[in-house]
């Protein structure tokens, strides 16, 4: 009986070893979120070594926003992200070919679908559930990110 429960035991870990090199797939990606109360803008990069580069400022518990504060909403946010790129700092993180999680963690930061090329970010503010914002590819970062937000 021991024998049998090393054996699943191997297996199973050889199952999990398979899935953590995962390679992820490298690129840019950026995108926004606009809702009540709270808007992100996102910007994420990773490289063929697997470092992955994430910023994402946001503006949460705000008032009901005219469409000009809206507008100014957004370009403070979009020049808080490019000033800021600069000086962000590589992470890796644990990718099973789907989610990545920080090393050791539950909560999922990012999720790939490669038959579609579609990456989302999962974004947690204070103790809210986490907010997906579907991040698209691109090739050089724009200096706003909502421009091409639908």
């Amino acid at each position: 009986m021991r024998v049998l429960a090393a054996i699943m035991f191997g297996l199973c870990l050889a199952g999990l070893m398979a899935c953590s090199n995962a390679k992820p797939p490298a690129g840019r990606w950026e995108g926004a979120y606009d809702g009540p109360g709270v808007m992100v803008a996102v910007r994420l990069q990773i490289d063929g070594d697997g470092s992955i580069y994430l910023s994402a400022p946001d503006a949460i518990d705000f008032p009901t926003l005219s469409e000009e504060q809206r507008t100014a909403m957004h370009e403070r946010l979009s020049a808080e992200l490019a000033n800021a790129w600069g000086d962000v700092t590589a992470r890796h993180y644990d990718f099973d070919g789907h989610t990545f999680r920080k090393p050791g963690g539950i909560a999922p930061q990012m999720e790939w679908d490669a038959a579609t090329k579609q990456m989302t970010a999962i974004v947690y503010l204070e103790r809210r559930p986490g907010i997906r914002i579907p991040i698209h590819a691109v090739s050089e970062f724009t200096d706003n990110p909502w421009s091409t937000t639908s």
